[in-house]
């Protein structure tokens, strides 16, 4: 149940967007083996003002925040990188203007399904990918 937020600079077409979000989206499905409707993904647009973009890297600077359950391993979270750029790329945005971060509260953080806390809930996929 991962939860995806996607920080660019406004400007982006309603389709670009969507495509953002249907790689990140893919790439986790790849990586994390979560199931394909388990989605819950944000876009957020900033004016030029208010989002600092990194030196050396373009106006199409991307980052993405993934706050999921913990328990992937390291190879999981590699290939969720790379999956992502490589999405990513296809959408004409450089490798280098991609930037993911990866937060992982634990389970008794979460209040899901009606609001129980995650590690009481048969999630129905594994975690430890």
């Amino acid at each position: 149940m991962p939860q995806v937020r996607i920080e660019i600079l406004e400007g982006r077409s309603v389709n670009e967007r969507g495509q953002l979000m249907q790689a990140v989206h893919d790439a986790l499905v790849e990586a994390f083996e979560i199931p394909d409707e388990d989605r819950t993904q944000r876009i957020v647009e900033y004016d030029p003002i208010n989002f600092e973009i990194p030196p050396g890297k373009s106006e199409r600077y991307t980052l993405i925040e993934i706050t999921a359950f913990p328990g992937r391993s390291r190879t999981a979270k590699a290939a969720l990188y790379e999956a992502i750029v490589r999405r990513l790329g296809k959408l004409g945005i450089d490798a280098a203007d991609v930037s993911v971060v990866i937060h992982e509260p634990v389970m008794e953080n979460w209040g899901i399904r009606g609001g129980r806390p995650a590690d009481e809930v048969d999630l129905g996929y594994r975690l430890d990918v």
